[in-house]
């Protein structure tokens, strides 16, 4: 038996991108204790994973904050004797731990992130414009150069178990014929987000349809309040914000029957429960490798701009100072692309 310690400490995103490929280490690789090093807020994204998978929250805050912290987690987790270390976010915290693991005689590797390919991707002249490795295969190519070979097969964290609904019946309902959407319409950098007045006809779309009940997904204030704004404007509408923990929402993820979602989180957390997902990519594209796991490029909705992708996170201002990536998607594109799926 060997111990594995696998380091992701954030994004959400990536974080749940982590899943499938960890997912199918552990089921390739039963007799090896497999140790999740990861935030705490992101413990439910592994809670349903095989019985060798267990998870250990850092506290990067207080505890584990610093020079110091990093010293009192790596004494807490070498408690161990871990005989490999995959370091799948490859920053100075956990280039730190592999270190400190490494003189300990525990083999350790890194993550490749594709840096120089994602630049000449992104860049505004000369780009080139060819689809890289996806981030599930960048993950698996770490516990490859450690020696362990598998199929990367999963299909939900539910797998085969009957989903219970009972502790969220009472906001959603009980399903019935009609089809149910989740329109997560928010993300972290504005290149990712399809322009609120654009949106807006999206959802009073669906809103105004008696055979959809939406849900809609956010987080903070200032998501908050918009999305009560339409709920306001559209009572069908039905606001999650602030109702559901993370197990709690993948519970709900996993009886929609599409989620439509920009390039963010909720792509990846409806991809881990085998939800299809609408994908909207604006500054970003796939090609950068964050589809979320089994999504159809099919379903990503873009246009074809010879500035595109400006980004791989989206953060970055438009150079055009348009934006029309995003603002030549017409809703109706949207529109027709879920009702694809819904009918």
């Amino acid at each position: 038996m060997s111990r594995i310690l696998i380091i992701r400490f954030s994004a959400l995103g990536d974080v749940a991108m982590t899943v499938p490929v960890i997912y199918s280490l552990a089921k390739a690789f039963p007799a090896h204790e497999i140790t999740v090093l990861s935030r705490e807020s992101f413990k439910p994204l592994f809670d349903k994973l095989p019985s060798n998978v267990r998870f250990i929250g850092a506290d990067l805050s207080t505890k584990h904050h610093g020079f110091g912290g990093l010293n009192v987690l790596f004494k807490e987790l070498n408690t161990e004797k871990y005989d490999y270390i995959a370091d799948l976010h490859s920053v100075l915290r956990s280039r730190y731990l592999c270190l400190r693991f490494k003189l300990e005689g525990a083999a350790t590797t890194t993550i490749r992130k594709g840096r120089n390919e994602k630049r000449q991707l992104t860049k505004k002249n000369n780009k080139v414009f060819a689809s890289l490795k996806s981030g599930f295969t960048r993950y698996y190519d770490v516990f490859e150069r450690l020696g362990f070979r598998f199929d990367l097969k999963f299909n939900s964290i539910f797998e085969k178990e009957q989903v219970n609904l009972s502790e969220i019946k009472t906001l959603t309902g009980v399903k019935t014929d009609e089809k149910w959407l989740g329109i997560a319409p928010f993300a972290k950098h504005k290149g990712k987000v399809y322009p609120l007045e654009l949106q807006e006809k999206v959802i009073e779309h669906f809103a105004n349809d008696e055979r959809v009940k939406v849900f809609v997904f956010g987080g903070g204030e200032y998501e908050k309040n918009i999305i009560n704004d339409w709920a306001n404007k559209y009572p069908s509408l039905v606001s999650m914000v602030g109702k559901l923990n993370m197990s709690q929402e993948l519970v709900l993820m996993s009886q929609l029957d599409v989620m439509y979602s920009m390039d963010s989180a909720n792509m990846h957390l409806a991809s881990l429960v085998n939800t299809k997902v609408v994908s909207l990519w604006g500054a970003t594209h796939p090609y950068a490798g964050f589809m979320g796991w089994n999504q159809s490029t099919d379903n990503a909705v873009q246009v074809d701009l010879s500035c595109r992708p400006c980004s791989v996170y989206g953060q970055k201002p438009c150079f055009r100072k348009d934006y029309a990536c995003l603002y030549q998607i017409a809703p109706e594109q949207i529109i027709q692309q879920i009702e694809n799926i819904l009918f």
